[in-house]
């Protein structure tokens, strides 16, 4: 397969162009009148958009899950969700590892770059890690959503919901069947504890990486040998939660959590803080939000996961070294050093230029959304900042949005699930230089 392929496109393309083909396939099922539930057909541009959001694991939806998709429907999404959430890439290279029994260097090239793998050596390892990894997790938090929803329906249903939405959360995908109770997403389930933090649970593990839990696996507890990686994934994401929760309980308990007791307001934001990383998921309607609480949500949607994991977002990696690298520059020290060791130059231009690109691309899109849809920027800039980022939270302005609009927020969805990962690889890339040093300018910085 590769070696038809391999000599024209490059690593990112190969994996851009996967994630297309499994659109397109998706796009295609999800129009016939089999996977409405009604038998009709849906309309082209609205299985697009849906087919999208499933391979990218992002959530936003023009339709209901359950109300409008039918059993063959929302096997179909879920096939895509879990395609998207390992990477198409992943997926055929172990076929040909259990095929071959081995895979060459091109192939372990491949995955590397798909996995979000730093070293080549224990490709293979690491591949099958991921896999039982998944599985692990995902029957964890189905057997854990079952005691739940078994007792609340019937027990094949119950079984369905378990592990439609137990894949959903690990691969941090949003989508939900809540639909058929007449909720939003887990908002009947907001003071459910089993639930919330089997979510939380699955929500955190998919979006920490593969290779960290490949470092957690070999260390186990011992924190000084993690790797660089590993201590700023995990000292990244232990503050965005905490921190996130703490911030929404003061911001939310007079706003939208304004009738519960103060334990349900606890676990709402611990919810909050999870979800927005970037899960899709809630429990609380994003639109009654505080001013305060939607910067919030943004910001930690904006940052998302973690580099390699099933979450979107410019990763927690680029933002800590976006950060520590602004402030040690602030201070002039151009040294930058985090957990004793000194961080490559080129990675804090690769994490400059990737939040750079991240913003630019979301002021563009809300400007033409804002142009094309009459709808205030507080909600268009929250669903372009889901979209980008993957977590599919909205303030329920997906049904509306006009066709050019849907096209916007699919390229944004589709360009979060790859873009930062090639634009990290392309930005590595060595180019030949010009031999001609041209003759340094100054001007005025501030």
């Amino acid at each position: 397969m590769f070696n038809i392929i391999k000599k024209k496109f490059t690593y990112t393309r190969i994996i851009a162009l996967s994630f297309a083909i499994v659109i397109l396939i998706g796009s295609v099922l999800l129009t016939l009148p089999v996977s409405s539930r009604d038998g009709s057909v849906t309309p082209f541009i609205n299985s697009l958009f849906t087919a999208v959001s499933s391979t990218c694991v992002t959530g936003l939806s023009v339709y209901d899950t359950y109300s409008h998709w039918s059993l063959f429907g929302q096997i179909v999404i879920l096939c895509m969700i879990q395609i998207g959430g390992l990477g198409f890439m992943t997926i055929i290279v172990m076929l040909s590892l259990i095929r071959k029994k081995g895979t060459s260097l091109h192939e372990r090239r491949l995955l590397m770059h798909s996995a979000g793998s730093i070293e080549l050596d224990g490709i293979n390892k690491l591949l099958k890690n991921i896999f039982a990894g998944t599985f692990i997790f995902e029957f964890i938090g189905a057997v854990l959503l079952s005691i739940r929803f078994c007792g609340q329906m019937d027990f094949g249903q119950g079984i369905w919901y378990a592990v439609f939405h137990s894949i959903s959360a690990f691969c941090n995908a949003g989508f939900d069947l809540m639909g058929q109770f007449g909720d939003t997403s887990f908002s009947a389930y907001s003071d459910d504890w089993l639930v919330n933090l089997t979510l939380i649970f699955l929500i955190t593990m998919g979006g920490l990486g593969f290779l960290v839990w490949n470092d957690l696996l070999k260390n186990k507890f011992h924190f000084r040998n993690y790797s660089l990686h590993t201590k700023i994934v995990l000292s990244t994401s232990a503050i965005l939660l905490i921190g996130g929760t703490v911030i929404f309980f003061f911001t939310e308990r007079n706003h939208a959590f304004a009738d519960m007791n103060v334990p349900h307001q606890i676990l709402c934001s611990f919810f909050q803080s999870a979800t927005t990383r970037t899960a899709g998921f809630l429990t609380v309607e994003q639109s009654e939000l505080s001013n305060a609480g939607s910067i919030v949500s943004a910001l930690l949607m904006f940052v998302g996961g973690s580099s390699g994991s099933t979450a979107g977002g410019i990763k927690t990696t680029t933002f800590a070294v976006f950060l520590i690298s602004n402030f040690c520059f602030a201070r002039n020290n151009d040294n930058i050093v985090v957990f004793k060791k000194r961080l490559d130059t080129s990675a804090v231009k690769q994490a400059g230029s990737i939040v750079c690109v991240y913003l630019s691309l979301l002021l563009v899109s809300a400007f033409i959304i804002c142009i094309a849809e009459p709808i205030g920027i507080r909600e268009i800039f929250y669903e372009t900042i889901s979209a980008i980022a993957t977590v599919g939270l909205s303030m329920n302005i997906t049904p509306t949005l006009g066709t050019l609009s849907k096209i916007i927020i699919a390229m944004l969805m589709y360009t979060g699930r790859i873009g930062g990962m090639s634009m990290v690889m392309v930005l590595a890339e060595k180019k030949d230089r010009s031999p001609l040093e041209r003759p340094v300018g100054k001007i005025l910085i501030g």
